[in-house]
């Protein structure tokens, strides 16, 4: 079954009891929340954030003086969802050479020469740093899912046809996941996946935002449409992308995502509570020889300004 832990975060005075969703067992999409609040004020809810993310803030600066671990945060959900300013808002008082954001589109000429897990390889956080993909290598049991056709642009072998494509295929494609992500896992990447759960009705009316907002025009697509038509096959493709791939190395979240606010304070104190466990990322001692004699370096400086 789907079960999840329970924790307390404190917001503005308050204790609210707030749930964070791990995918453990099978997880049906259909019957989990997609709306949070705590039963906090939007004002409230940015308040427990700013707190969150200084902490978080401060752990990477630690995270890089420390330098044996890179931290790869991945984000998913449907159009809409709320991917770019949960990025903006929960990393804001990161060091910017300290976090890397990778937004991922249609594969370029050259990533299509290479294996489809290869532009992601290549983009994993450098040791002391974050990176975070803003979607993430599951598109490619995803959108490719719902649109086999796109897989016959790999060229890959013995793939002529859609009607080569079968549920093998896919079965493969969850094992090179798992043994990707156990794999950098295990040299020092530690892994968080978060799906962003929006309800089909919120994402109509942030598209309708994106028609009638002349600001936020720019964001809108006449795809956006054709794709939400597809809503019932991108959900069976999430669910069951959850369940095959959600492993104690790189666990799934699932997280309500109708409030953006409530999914903020959600991720960003998941991360926090995790990276917390780390009891052996600290910031390195300085060289006794160094340390001894800081105080005539300190000396020294200070004959400077006379």
């Amino acid at each position: 079954m789907f079960k999840c832990t329970k924790r307390v975060i404190f917001i503005a005075m308050k204790n609210i009891e707030a749930t964070t969703y791990r995918v453990q067992g099978t997880l049906d999409l259909t019957k989990e929340n997609t709306y949070e609040d705590f039963g906090a004020s939007e004002k409230e809810l940015k308040k427990a954030l700013k707190k969150i993310r200084k902490d978080l803030g401060e752990f990477q600066d630690t995270l890089y003086a420390h330098g044996k671990y890179g931290v790869l945060v991945c984000l998913q959900g449907m159009d809409t969802a709320g991917k770019d300013s949960l990025i903006r808002e929960v990393f804001k008082d990161f060091n910017v050479r300290g976090v890397v954001v990778h937004s991922f589109k249609v594969p370029s000429t050259l990533e299509k020469k290479h294996d489809y897990l290869w532009r992601h390889y290549i983009a994993l956080p450098e040791r002391g740093k974050f990176s975070v993909f803003n979607r993430t290598h599951y598109e490619n049991v995803l959108v490719t899912k719902v649109h086999p056709e796109y897989i016959l642009g790999e060229n890959l072998p013995k793939v002529d046809e859609v009607g080569d494509i079968d549920e093998a295929f896919w079965e493969k494609r969850y094992q090179q996941i798992r043994e990707f992500e156990q794999h950098v896992a295990q040299n020092g990447t530690i892994i968080f996946k978060f799906f962003l759960n929006l309800s089909k009705e919120e994402q109509r009316q942030r598209l309708l935002r994106r028609i009638e907002l002349k600001q936020k025009n720019w964001k809108f697509s006449p795809g956006d449409l054709e794709e939400r038509k597809l809503w019932g096959k991108y959900q069976a493709c999430y669910q069951e992308a959850l369940n095959k791939t959600s492993e104690e190395y790189a666990p799934w979240f699932v997280i309500p995502a109708d409030n953006k606010e409530a999914a903020r304070v959600i991720v960003a104190s998941i991360m926090l509570e995790a990276l917390k466990k780390y009891k052996d990322i600290e910031e390195p001692e300085l060289d006794d020889e160094i340390k001894a004699n800081l105080e005539i370096f300190k000396q020294e400086l200070d004959k400077e300004t006379t």
